[in-house]
Protein backbone atom coordinates (compact mmCIF):
# COMPACT_ATOMS: atom_id res chain seq x y z
CA UNK A 1 0.00 0.00 0.00
CA UNK A 2 1.06 3.61 -0.45
CA UNK A 3 1.27 3.96 3.30
CA UNK A 4 0.33 0.84 5.26
CA UNK A 5 -0.85 3.00 8.16
CA UNK A 6 -2.93 5.81 6.66
CA UNK A 7 -4.36 3.86 3.71
CA UNK A 8 -6.13 1.40 6.02
CA UNK A 9 -9.81 1.27 5.07
CA UNK A 10 -12.08 2.87 7.67
CA UNK A 11 -9.16 4.16 9.76
CA UNK A 12 -10.55 7.66 10.26
CA UNK A 13 -14.16 6.72 10.96
CA UNK A 14 -16.13 9.53 12.62
CA UNK A 15 -16.30 9.55 16.39
CA UNK A 16 -19.56 7.96 17.62
CA UNK A 17 -22.06 10.48 19.03
CA UNK A 18 -22.60 10.55 22.78
CA UNK A 19 -26.01 11.01 24.34
CA UNK A 20 -26.75 13.54 27.02
CA UNK A 21 -28.42 12.38 30.20
CA UNK A 22 -32.10 13.07 30.84
CA UNK A 23 -33.06 16.49 32.04
CA UNK A 24 -34.13 16.93 35.65
CA UNK A 25 -37.77 16.16 36.42
CA UNK A 26 -40.09 14.71 39.03
CA UNK A 27 -38.92 11.17 38.36
CA UNK A 28 -35.26 11.81 39.06
CA UNK A 29 -34.43 12.94 35.57
CA UNK A 30 -37.41 12.72 33.19
CA UNK A 31 -39.06 16.09 32.50
CA UNK A 32 -42.56 16.62 33.86
CA UNK A 33 -44.22 16.75 30.50
CA UNK A 34 -42.82 13.32 29.53
CA UNK A 35 -43.54 11.38 32.72
CA UNK A 36 -47.01 10.17 32.00
CA UNK A 37 -48.83 8.50 29.19
CA UNK A 38 -51.70 10.06 27.34
CA UNK A 39 -54.12 11.83 29.75
CA UNK A 40 -57.65 13.02 29.08
CA UNK A 41 -57.38 16.21 27.17
CA UNK A 42 -53.72 15.77 26.47
CA UNK A 43 -51.82 14.26 23.58
CA UNK A 44 -49.66 11.19 23.88
CA UNK A 45 -46.02 11.69 24.94
CA UNK A 46 -43.68 12.29 21.99
CA UNK A 47 -41.84 8.97 22.24
CA UNK A 48 -45.12 7.21 21.58
CA UNK A 49 -46.03 9.46 18.66
CA UNK A 50 -42.72 10.33 17.03
CA UNK A 51 -44.33 11.62 13.85
CA UNK A 52 -47.07 13.66 15.54
CA UNK A 53 -46.59 17.35 14.73
CA UNK A 54 -46.15 19.74 17.59
CA UNK A 55 -43.94 17.55 19.75
CA UNK A 56 -40.18 17.79 20.07
CA UNK A 57 -37.77 14.92 20.50
CA UNK A 58 -37.05 14.30 24.20
CA UNK A 59 -33.68 15.81 25.11
CA UNK A 60 -32.24 12.49 26.29
CA UNK A 61 -32.72 11.11 22.77
CA UNK A 62 -30.81 13.93 21.12
CA UNK A 63 -27.23 12.96 20.15
CA UNK A 64 -24.62 15.46 21.21
CA UNK A 65 -21.04 15.22 20.00
CA UNK A 66 -18.87 15.31 23.12
CA UNK A 67 -15.81 13.36 21.83
CA UNK A 68 -12.90 15.57 20.82
CA UNK A 69 -12.14 15.29 17.12
CA UNK A 70 -8.86 15.29 15.25
CA UNK A 71 -7.53 18.64 14.04
CA UNK A 72 -4.68 19.60 11.72
CA UNK A 73 -2.86 21.45 14.50
CA UNK A 74 -3.06 18.38 16.73
CA UNK A 75 -1.71 16.12 13.95
CA UNK A 76 1.19 18.48 13.26
CA UNK A 77 2.01 18.68 16.97
CA UNK A 78 2.04 14.88 17.38
CA UNK A 79 4.10 14.52 14.19
CA UNK A 80 6.66 16.97 15.57
CA UNK A 81 6.87 14.92 18.77
CA UNK A 82 7.33 11.67 16.84
CA UNK A 83 9.97 13.08 14.49
CA UNK A 84 11.71 14.84 17.37
CA UNK A 85 12.01 11.56 19.29
CA UNK A 86 13.25 9.81 16.14
CA UNK A 87 15.87 12.53 15.63
CA UNK A 88 17.14 12.21 19.22
CA UNK A 89 17.47 8.41 18.97
CA UNK A 90 19.16 8.71 15.57
CA UNK A 91 21.60 11.29 16.95
CA UNK A 92 22.40 9.03 19.92
CA UNK A 93 22.91 6.02 17.64
CA UNK A 94 25.10 8.09 15.35
CA UNK A 95 27.35 9.21 18.19
CA UNK A 96 27.53 6.12 20.39
CA UNK A 97 27.09 3.02 18.21
CA UNK A 98 30.45 1.29 17.69
CA UNK A 99 31.46 0.90 14.06
CA UNK A 100 31.61 -2.88 14.38
CA UNK A 101 27.86 -3.20 15.00
CA UNK A 102 26.59 -0.58 12.53
CA UNK A 103 25.50 -3.15 9.93
CA UNK A 104 23.72 -5.48 12.41
CA UNK A 105 22.04 -2.48 14.07
CA UNK A 106 20.92 -1.22 10.67
CA UNK A 107 19.43 -4.60 9.71
CA UNK A 108 17.65 -5.17 13.05
CA UNK A 109 16.36 -1.60 13.25
CA UNK A 110 15.22 -1.73 9.63
CA UNK A 111 13.27 -4.98 10.08
CA UNK A 112 11.57 -3.72 13.25
CA UNK A 113 10.72 -0.42 11.59
CA UNK A 114 9.39 -2.31 8.56
CA UNK A 115 7.06 -4.51 10.64
CA UNK A 116 5.80 -1.81 13.02
CA UNK A 117 3.63 0.11 10.46
CA UNK A 118 1.77 -3.06 9.48
CA UNK A 119 1.03 -3.82 13.13
CA UNK A 120 -0.36 -0.30 13.63
CA UNK A 121 -2.35 -0.60 10.40
CA UNK A 122 -3.89 -3.87 11.54
CA UNK A 123 -4.78 -2.59 15.01
CA UNK A 124 -5.81 0.86 13.69
CA UNK A 125 -4.52 2.32 16.94
CA UNK A 126 -1.34 4.19 17.73
CA UNK A 127 -0.37 5.67 21.06
CA UNK A 128 2.52 7.81 22.27
CA UNK A 129 4.23 4.56 23.33
CA UNK A 130 3.83 3.06 19.82
CA UNK A 131 5.24 6.21 18.25
CA UNK A 132 8.19 6.23 20.65
CA UNK A 133 8.87 2.54 19.89
CA UNK A 134 8.87 3.29 16.17
CA UNK A 135 11.09 6.32 16.75
CA UNK A 136 13.55 4.13 18.66
CA UNK A 137 13.77 1.37 16.03
CA UNK A 138 13.77 3.75 13.09
CA UNK A 139 16.18 6.06 14.88
CA UNK A 140 18.69 3.22 15.25
CA UNK A 141 18.35 2.49 11.53
CA UNK A 142 18.71 6.15 10.54
CA UNK A 143 21.63 6.69 12.90
CA UNK A 144 23.52 3.64 11.63
CA UNK A 145 22.86 4.38 7.94
CA UNK A 146 23.75 8.05 8.36
CA UNK A 147 27.02 7.24 10.12
CA UNK A 148 28.06 4.87 7.33
CA UNK A 149 27.26 7.39 4.58
CA UNK A 150 28.85 10.28 6.49
CA UNK A 151 32.07 8.28 6.78
CA UNK A 152 32.31 7.98 2.99
CA UNK A 153 30.80 11.36 2.08
CA UNK A 154 31.40 13.99 4.79
CA UNK A 155 28.60 16.54 5.07
CA UNK A 156 26.03 14.40 3.25
CA UNK A 157 23.76 14.04 6.32
CA UNK A 158 23.15 17.80 6.56
CA UNK A 159 22.42 17.85 2.83
CA UNK A 160 19.98 14.94 3.12
CA UNK A 161 18.12 16.47 6.07
CA UNK A 162 17.78 19.82 4.30
CA UNK A 163 16.68 18.10 1.08
CA UNK A 164 14.02 16.13 2.97
CA UNK A 165 12.67 19.26 4.68
CA UNK A 166 12.61 21.21 1.43
CA UNK A 167 10.94 18.38 -0.48
CA UNK A 168 8.27 17.92 2.21
CA UNK A 169 7.68 21.69 2.33
CA UNK A 170 7.29 21.92 -1.45
CA UNK A 171 4.83 19.01 -1.45
CA UNK A 172 2.80 20.62 1.36
CA UNK A 173 2.67 23.99 -0.43
CA UNK A 174 1.70 22.31 -3.71
CA UNK A 175 -1.01 20.37 -1.90
CA UNK A 176 -2.34 23.32 0.10
CA UNK A 177 -2.20 26.06 -2.50
CA UNK A 178 -1.63 24.33 -5.84
CA UNK A 179 -4.38 21.74 -5.65
CA UNK A 180 -1.88 18.89 -6.10
CA UNK A 181 -3.82 15.66 -5.53
CA UNK A 182 -3.45 11.97 -6.32
CA UNK A 183 -6.35 10.51 -8.31
CA UNK A 184 -7.78 7.09 -7.52
CA UNK A 185 -6.09 5.61 -10.60
CA UNK A 186 -2.74 7.14 -9.70
CA UNK A 187 -3.21 5.92 -6.13
CA UNK A 188 -3.52 2.33 -7.36
CA UNK A 189 -0.35 2.74 -9.43
CA UNK A 190 1.50 4.15 -6.42
CA UNK A 191 0.41 1.25 -4.22
CA UNK A 192 1.40 -1.29 -6.85
CA UNK A 193 4.76 0.42 -7.33
CA UNK A 194 5.36 0.53 -3.58
CA UNK A 195 4.64 -3.19 -3.18
CA UNK A 196 6.95 -4.02 -6.09
CA UNK A 197 9.70 -1.72 -4.78
CA UNK A 198 9.60 -3.19 -1.27
CA UNK A 199 9.52 -6.74 -2.64
CA UNK A 200 12.62 -6.11 -4.77
CA UNK A 201 14.37 -4.48 -1.80
CA UNK A 202 13.65 -7.50 0.42
CA UNK A 203 14.89 -9.93 -2.26
CA UNK A 204 18.03 -7.82 -2.67
CA UNK A 205 18.56 -7.88 1.11
CA UNK A 206 18.27 -11.67 1.29
CA UNK A 207 20.62 -12.14 -1.68
CA UNK A 208 23.16 -9.80 -0.10
CA UNK A 209 23.51 -12.26 2.78
CA UNK A 210 24.89 -14.72 0.18
CA UNK A 211 27.19 -12.11 -1.39
CA UNK A 212 24.94 -11.69 -4.43
CA UNK A 213 24.75 -8.07 -5.58
CA UNK A 214 22.06 -7.06 -8.09
CA UNK A 215 23.41 -3.53 -8.35
CA UNK A 216 20.06 -2.00 -7.33
CA UNK A 217 21.19 -0.57 -4.01
CA UNK A 218 24.99 -0.15 -4.17
CA UNK A 219 26.64 0.36 -0.82
CA UNK A 220 28.82 3.42 -0.22
CA UNK A 221 32.02 3.13 -2.20
CA UNK A 222 30.57 0.74 -4.80
CA UNK A 223 30.03 1.82 -8.43
CA UNK A 224 26.58 3.15 -9.36
CA UNK A 225 24.70 1.68 -12.30
CA UNK A 226 21.89 3.26 -14.27
CA UNK A 227 19.60 0.69 -12.73
CA UNK A 228 20.51 1.99 -9.28
CA UNK A 229 19.79 5.55 -10.42
CA UNK A 230 16.41 4.46 -11.73
CA UNK A 231 15.44 2.71 -8.50
CA UNK A 232 16.53 5.70 -6.42
CA UNK A 233 14.45 8.11 -8.49
CA UNK A 234 11.46 5.77 -8.37
CA UNK A 235 11.84 5.62 -4.59
CA UNK A 236 11.74 9.42 -4.29
CA UNK A 237 8.71 9.68 -6.58
CA UNK A 238 6.86 7.01 -4.58
CA UNK A 239 7.70 8.84 -1.35
CA UNK A 240 6.41 12.16 -2.73
CA UNK A 241 3.13 10.66 -3.98
CA UNK A 242 2.76 8.76 -0.72
CA UNK A 243 3.18 12.03 1.20
CA UNK A 244 0.43 13.64 -0.89
CA UNK A 245 -1.81 10.65 -0.18
CA UNK A 246 -1.05 11.00 3.53
CA UNK A 247 -2.27 14.61 3.41
CA UNK A 248 -5.43 13.49 1.62
CA UNK A 249 -6.14 10.75 4.17
CA UNK A 250 -5.60 13.14 7.08
CA UNK A 251 -7.73 15.87 5.51
CA UNK A 252 -10.54 13.38 4.94
CA UNK A 253 -10.25 12.15 8.54
CA UNK A 254 -10.50 15.69 9.90
CA UNK A 255 -13.52 16.42 7.70
CA UNK A 256 -15.21 13.20 8.86
CA UNK A 257 -14.71 14.10 12.53
CA UNK A 258 -12.32 11.29 13.45
CA UNK A 259 -11.54 10.98 17.18
CA UNK A 260 -8.63 12.99 18.47
CA UNK A 261 -6.58 9.92 19.40
CA UNK A 262 -6.35 9.08 15.69
CA UNK A 263 -3.93 12.00 15.50
CA UNK A 264 -1.24 9.64 16.80
CA UNK A 265 -1.97 7.27 13.91
CA UNK A 266 -1.70 10.17 11.47
CA UNK A 267 1.59 11.26 13.05
CA UNK A 268 2.88 7.69 12.86
CA UNK A 269 2.02 7.45 9.16
CA UNK A 270 3.65 10.77 8.33
CA UNK A 271 6.80 9.71 10.18
CA UNK A 272 6.97 6.53 8.09
CA UNK A 273 6.76 8.51 4.84
CA UNK A 274 9.28 11.14 5.95
CA UNK A 275 11.84 8.44 6.81
CA UNK A 276 11.23 6.78 3.43
CA UNK A 277 11.82 10.13 1.70
CA UNK A 278 15.01 10.78 3.68
CA UNK A 279 16.54 7.37 2.89
CA UNK A 280 15.95 7.72 -0.85
CA UNK A 281 17.25 11.30 -0.98
CA UNK A 282 20.32 10.16 0.95
CA UNK A 283 20.95 7.49 -1.67
CA UNK A 284 20.61 9.95 -4.56
CA UNK A 285 22.95 12.44 -2.90
CA UNK A 286 25.51 9.68 -2.38
CA UNK A 287 25.29 8.79 -6.07
CA UNK A 288 25.94 12.43 -7.00
CA UNK A 289 28.90 12.60 -4.64
CA UNK A 290 30.40 9.49 -6.27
Amino acid sequence: MANPVLSTRGLFAPAPPQYVGPAQGLDGGVPNEYQYGAQPGYGAPPWQTPTQPGYATPPWQTPVQTTETMTLEDVLQKTAISLGALFLVAAAAYMFLPDIILIPAMVVGGLCAFIAPFIVARRRVASPAANIFYAATEGILIGAVSKIFEYYYPGIIVQAVLATMIAAGVVLVAYRFGGFRVSSRASKLVRTGMIAFISVALVNLVLSFFNVNLGLFPAPGQPVTWLAWGFALIGVCLAVFSLVEDFQFIEAGIAAGAPRDKGWVAAFGLSVTMVWLYINLLRILSYIRR
